[in-house]
């Protein structure tokens, strides 16, 4: 069986989701497709929506085959070791090719970006670092440096734009599968409709993930995003709503967050994973002065430090992720299972004796810090959508998701 790969957060799983899932199996002719998704914290730092069994019930209903998590480390990290992380699995799982959608939406430019960058590639690092010397953040400093290299020299449709955020994600697949060797052929698809940060424009069915969140936190209903996700997830998210009463926020974490800073001190702080240059004291100042998320950001947001960056700090801090653990997990060493259809059920079995890493469907029997670490990451993403009543231990409880 053809396998393609594709990498997610599904937060939450919409129609521009259902339009790749079905497109890249289509253009690249595969029999299934398997999804590595993010757990329950995502990589702009932030808490998902809805957890990760139930973004896997989304994925499984609307044409992905297997789900596998992507640890919490990478999950949580810069674009480029999240790219990192996520192709190592989807080449450890046997995919044959993998497709990212993108603003630019054609491979070529991508292959061509790629080569120019490897041809100067140690200018291209300094210059890097010396713009990042200069107190400028790491994604713009890396769009400077390419554009004072690669785009100042080139026509602008042979190699990519690296300030989109799609292309720059499409960037770090490539770089990355390249840097392992790996034999999957890469394609892409043209991002539909909405923009990365765009709000919602109803009468239209694709909208951004960032709008349709956007767009319920300010109504407080799921009514005015259904025509922007399949009627599965629609009712998905009004099921979790009753249930849990929350959806995953900073909004609705920020007490426990706060409590967490004041408690550990600045001195603790500082060992916290991208936590730098003394900026623990300021996060121990906002937390006494800030009652509210927004506020605490107010204060703590800067030209130096990107909203992104911050919130991964603020993750690691609510989960305690520190460089010490980190350091403890410097490759992806399992496929963790979260789910998959009866396609994906054969396509284990016939692929069982030739996956790079172990499948690992519960955790009992299987031992790793990343799995541990992940596990327990899960409980305190229970606490946070609902302290009083938090459903716990739900990775040792809950078997892999199978769907017919």
């Amino acid at each position: 069986m053809k396998a393609v790969g594709i990498v997610v957060e599904y937060n939450p799983f919409h129609n521009g989701h259902l339009y790749h899932a079905a497109s890249a199996k289509a253009q690249t002719e595969s029999d299934l497709v398997i999804a590595v998704m993010s757990g329950n914290f995502l990589q702009r730092g932030e808490p998902a929506l809805v957890d990760k069994w139930t973004r896997t019930e989304m994925a499984l209903e609307n044409g992905v085959d297997l789900v596998f998590e992507l640890p919490y480390e990478r999950a949580t990290s810069n674009a480029s070791s999240f790219a990192s992380g996520a192709i190592q699995l989807l080449d450890a799982a046997g995919c044959s090719s993998y497709c990212f959608g993108s603003e630019n939406g054609s491979i070529v430019p991508f292959t061509t970006t790629l080569s120019r960058i490897a041809s100067v590639q140690t200018q291209y690092d300094e210059l890097i670092r010396k713009y990042i010397q200069e107190g400028i953040s790491y994604p713009k400093a890396l769009n400077r440096a390419y554009s004072a290299l690669i785009r100042s020299t080139a026509n602008e449709q042979e190699t990519v734009d690296l300030s989109l955020p799609n292309n720059i994600l499409g960037f770090h697949y490539m770089e990355a599968a390249a840097n392992i060797g790996s034999s999957m052929k890469p394609a892409t698809l043209p991002r539909l409709g909405a923009g990365y940060h765009d709000d919602v424009k109803h009468g239209t069915p694709i909208a951004s993930a960032t709008g349709i969140r956007k767009e319920f936190f300010e109504t407080e209903s799921t009514e005015p995003i259904q025509q922007f996700v399949p009627n599965s997830v629609y009712n998905s998210l009004n099921n979790w709503i009753i249930e849990r009463t929350s959806f995953g926020s900073w909004d609705v974490f920020y007490p426990l967050l706060r409590f967490q800073i004041l408690r550990s001190g600045p001195e603790h702080l500082a060992a916290i994973a991208d936590v730098t240059e003394g900026i623990e004291n300021l996060l121990y100042k906002a937390a006494r002065q800030a009652e509210t998320f927004q506020q605490f950001m107010a204060i703590v947001k800067s030209k130096r430090y990107t909203w992104t960056r911050i919130q991964r700090m603020l993750t690691h801090i609510y989960t305690g992720f520190t460089y010490s653990h980190r350091a403890s997990m410097p490759a992806p060493d399992h496929l963790r299972l979260l789910g998959m259809t009866r396609a994906g059920q054969s396509y284990l079995k016939e692929m069982k004796e030739n996956m790079k890493l172990p499948v690992v469907s519960r955790l009992a029997n299987f031992n790793s810090a990343s799995a541990d670490f992940s596990s327990s990451v899960s409980d305190l993403y229970a606490f946070g959508i609902n302290p009083i009543h938090p459903s716990l231990g739900l990775d040792y409880r809950i078997p892999p998701i199978r769907k017919d």
